[in-house]
């Protein structure tokens, strides 16, 4: 199978590092050390070789090396399908995150063409019981990769929504400003609803079809309903008048949620206890690599902080056992070498370190 993988990265001035760099292979990559060694910054490094604001959705500034705060920079030799491409992003004091693909600038989209990255992080575990936006976020992450392009669309919905919403504010009454501004936001709101009723269906097959030990869900979007850019366009004409009295845009893509029943049970998600909310979005990012190894050639690049600590030992082997046949790259993090006991024959351990000049790392010894 072809291999998408980090076969090298390195780290100035980001976040706690003054400069580290890792050697990596295929497979498990399991990071432990105490508490504030620096693990999660590795795992963030790495989430910004994709477009967007990685997995803490941190400023360029806030990922600045402190008290230096001079600017920071992570590389990559990066693996993608059967090229080997050098990737590097960076920001300087005061100015945006800027990316550089073997040698020659690029827009940050163009990072979702090489690579495939997925993350489950701590803050994600509340996600079935917090609200809306923040599981629409969750779902707009696992779509931009299928559909890269997905960002340009969120995007360009947002911009034209928020100057609508100053228009309603303000009370104006200009119908042509509304129907201009409605027009972008119904052609961008129609790819976003159909890029995310595809991929909700291609999970839920990726679910239905897998042997897992974790507990599958039965998805669905609820809100927003119409698709068309029509239909889109007339909802937004006609709900002018709520909206002039809300000061905002009421209806639309952008209240869509996603909905996840506990299929075994038939309980909702959100009314399901702590650890099956966490087995169900464990389940989740599974079926995204394994949906994403079917439609890109390889699994993705999955980033999962301190995933073992939560699980029981048996469910740690399972966990591992399926990332092992998936056969994708895996950054792993935890307190501990005790937590990976059950994957230490196939997998690379790295103790992380602190040390006076930042965080240091340092390869388990065989």
């Amino acid at each position: 199978m072809a291999q998408l993988a980090v076969t090298s990265l390195t780290l100035s001035h980001f976040r706690s590092y003054k400069h580290a760099r890792i050697e990596s292979g295929g497979g498990i990559m399991a990071l432990y050390g105490a508490n504030g060694a620096g693990k999660t910054n590795i795992l963030e490094a790495i989430s910004m070789l994709s477009p967007g604001r990685g997995l803490r959705r941190a400023l360029p500034a806030e990922l600045m090396r402190q008290p230096e705060a001079l600017g920071w920079k992570v590389s990559a030799d990066l693996q993608s399908l059967s090229e080997q491409h050098e990737v590097s992003t960076r920001a300087e004091v005061d100015t945006p995150r800027t990316v550089e693909i073997d040698g020659k600038k690029a827009p940050q989209v163009a990072l979702g063409r090489l690579a495939r990255i997925v993350w489950l992080v701590p803050v994600m575990d509340r996600l079935w019981v917090e609200g809306a936006g923040e599981r629409r976020r969750f779902l707009d992450r696992i779509v931009m990769s299928f559909h890269p392009q997905h960002a340009e669309a969120t995007l360009a919905y947002e911009k034209a929504m928020r100057d609508r919403n100053r228009l309603l504010k303000d009370q104006v009454q200009d119908a042509a400003w509304y129907n201009a501004l409605e027009t972008q936001m119904a052609t961008s709101g129609s790819v976003i609803v159909a890029n995310r009723a595809d991929v909700v269906a291609r999970l839920q097959t990726a679910q239905d079809s897998a042997q897992t030990a974790f507990p599958t869900a039965e998805l669905s979007i609820i809100g927003a309903p119409l698709t068309t850019p029509d239909d889109l366009r007339e909802a937004f004409s006609a709900g002018r008048a709520q909206d002039f009295r809300a000061g905002r845009t009421l209806d639309g893509p952008h209240r869509a949620d996603l909905h996840a029943v506990y299929k075994a049970k038939g309980v909702e998600a959100r009314a399901c206890s702590t650890g099956e909310q966490k087995a169900l979005l464990i389940s989740l990012i599974l079926a995204n690599a394994r949906a994403l190894r079917d439609d890109f050639g390889a699994p993705p690049i999955l980033l999962l902080d301190e995933v073992a600590a939560h699980l029981d030992a048996d469910r740690r082997a399972a966990l591992y056992n399926e990332l092992h046949a998936l056969k994708a790259q895996a950054w792993l993090t935890g307190t501990g070498p005790e937590l990976f006991e059950a994957v230490v024959d196939r997998a690379t351990l790295i103790e992380v370190c602190a040390d006076n000049d930042g965080s240091g790392i340092a390869k388990c010894p065989e």
